[in-house]
């Protein structure tokens, strides 16, 4: 690929991104949930952007899942329990410039269905 070309990919995929973190603002009571996803894995934590910690994590990597929409489902399964030991049921998801669809959107519903609102 051109470096121009992947110059503008990044760019406005830095813009977007930018364009929704803008408006989310993370907790302690109400953590930010961002997501990250490379063509290999799928990674996800909550974080207290008052403090600046990570609050709870799930790495596909580690649970040796891939980044399919069935193996992102065992993600958001291990990020619920994690959150639900922290006594958090609500939470503001941020999909990192990332399309809703896909695996981000079945990641997001499966953790609706662990029981994790937002």
């Amino acid at each position: 690929m051109l470096k121009s070309i992947q110059k503008r990919k990044n760019k406005l995929n830095a813009q977007r991104k930018a364009r929704v973190r803008s408006k989310i603002f993370g907790t302690a009571e109400k953590p930010r949930l961002t997501v990250y996803k490379s063509n290999k894995h799928f990674y996800a934590q909550a974080i207290d952007d008052v403090v600046g910690r990570t609050i709870a994590s799930a790495d596909g990597k580690k649970l040796g899942l891939k980044a399919n929409r069935e193996d992102v489902k065992k993600v958001a399964e291990e990020l619920g329990k994690n959150l639900a030991s922290k006594n958090i049921d609500s939470v503001l998801f941020d999909r990192n410039g990332y399309l809703y669809h896909g695996v981000v959107a079945s990641f997001a519903d499966a953790l609706r269905e662990a029981g994790i609102k937002f």
